[in-house]
């Protein structure tokens, strides 16, 4: 074979490219389907079943993917802003570096799940189940978390300034260094969290479980720790907190 055939031949696979990701990104929803860089904006998803999908780079913004099947989905790079997400299923998931602002994921089933690095400004998330989830500097600035399951999840370096946890359960989480400035953690669980070196300030923590937790070297201004419960946490200085000690660290 002539190298001028082989110059045609690589033009010819070269232009059957944009062909092939054409008709993979028109294939119909399906468990392990490959979308990777597909534009399905706006798509309705509802229920669909892509467990195990490659969808990195994907474009699913305003798209409804409620009740959806995404456990073990790769979602790394993906851009999800305004979606609507209610009750999905998307344990097990990688979402690394993607963009969530302003999704819809109220009740999703997201555990074990890795967000490292995520957009996640105004998501809402109340009512998920978020255990053992990464969501090591993820930027989580006014989100609702309220009632969410988050125990045991990795939180170092996330900024959660301005978001809404009350009522959430936070047992076991690491927010070493985490900012959580004017967060309210209202009658939130952090039994054993580790909060050493986070910020918080005019974060509220009143009637919060801070049991065993550890603050050392935490920022505290304007804090509120009114009803609290601080038996056997660590204080800023290191100082053990009395195991009866209430909102304060006696």
């Amino acid at each position: 074979m002539t190298a001028k055939h082989l110059v045609l031949i690589g033009l010819l696979s070269m232009l059957a490219l944009p062909h092939t990701a054409l008709a993979r990104c028109n294939e119909a929803p399906a468990p392990r389907v490959n979308w990777t860089g597909c534009d399905k904006q706006g798509a309705d998803l509802s229920a669909a079943d892509l467990r195990g999908a490659i969808l990195r780079n994907v474009r699913l913004d305003g798209a409804d993917l409620g009740e959806a099947l995404l456990t073990g989905a790769d979602l790394s790079f993906a851009s999800l802003a305004g979606a609507k997400l209610e009750r999905v299923r998307m344990n097990d998931a990688r979402l690394l570096s993607a963009n969530l602002e302003d999704a819809n994921l109220r009740g999703a089933l997201l555990d074990n799940s890795a967000f490292d690095r995520a957009t996640m400004q105004q998501v809402q998330l109340s009512g998920a189940s978020m255990r053992q989830v990464n969501l090591y500097q993820a930027r989580l600035d006014n989100a609702d978390l309220r009632e969410a399951n988050l125990g045991k999840a990795e939180l170092r370096q996330a900024v959660l300034n301005g978001a809404n946890l009350e009522g959430a359960i936070l047992d076991e989480a690491d927010l070493r260094d985490a900012s959580l400035d004017g967060t309210s953690l209202r009658g939130a669980s952090l039994f054993r969290a580790n909060l050493e070196g986070s910020k918080l300030h005019f974060a509220d923590l009143r009637k919060t479980n801070l049991q065993r937790a550890s603050l050392v070297n935490a920022e505290l201004f304007e804090t509120r720790f009114e009803g609290s419960t601080l038996g056997g946490a660590m204080w800023v200085n290191r100082r053990r907190c009395r195991m009866d000690s209430g909102d304060s660290c006696d």
